[in-house]
């Protein structure tokens, strides 16, 4: 940048210039150590050794490891669920838990949503951005396929989104997560009719 008489504008003595590569090698670090280690046991000093960056660069960027973990599953439930729109319940059903099915089944997922939702119970804070990331996304996604739903005539008015969200994703996040089993050959089909057929029961 030039000033107006067109001598070049130095940047202030002393300004932090936050390099974007750093910053995602941090963030990526961070959950890699969430899988292996928890948060618990997670520190600063692992997350700038993992990184491959000094302690201050993660300082510089978050004030604790809470608050980088916070800004992590915020940014997480910013990007959201993508809603599916395959002009049928069924289909959109059925999408969602193929979506969902792959998020949950990430290796770094599959340790870290148990890990968060521990800690959850012992920090309101993390309880609410837990909620955010895993849950509002998540309602606001089976609103607007309940929504199409009753539109096209296929569920009722009145139909409840939370009771859909339930019967859909509730089944997958226990078996992927609860009792962390492979899913049988067929099973997202079988769910997505079973799904669709309570809620149009």
């Amino acid at each position: 940048m030039t000033t107006p008489s067109g001598t070049p504008r130095r940047t202030p003595a002393g300004a932090a210039v936050l390099r974007e590569d750093v910053t995602e090698a941090i963030r990526a670090a961070v959950f890699e150590e969430l899988a292996t280690v928890g948060f618990a046991r997670m520190s600063i000093e692992g997350i700038a050794r993992r990184a491959g960056v000094g302690k201050t660069a993660v300082y510089r960027r978050w004030k604790s490891k809470l608050s980088l973990v916070l800004d992590l599953v915020g940014a997480f439930a910013a990007q959201g669920l993508p809603a599916p729109s395959t002009g049928s319940l069924h289909g959109d059903v059925r999408a969602l838990l193929e979506v969902a099915a792959h998020g949950l089944r990430h290796p770094v997922a599959s340790q870290v949503v148990p890990d968060l939702l521990v800690e959850a119970a012992r920090n309101p804070e993390i309880a609410e951005a837990v909620k955010a990331a895993l849950l509002d996304g998540g309602q606001g996604v089976v609103a607007r396929i309940v929504g199409e739903a009753v539109a096209r005539g296929e569920l009722p008015e009145g139909a409840d989104p939370d009771r859909a969200l339930d019967l859909v994703v509730g089944p997958l996040y226990w078996r992927l997560v609860v009792v962390r089993t492979e899913l049988p050959e067929g099973y997202l089909d079988d769910l997505a009719r079973s799904a669709v057929a309570a809620l149009t029961a």
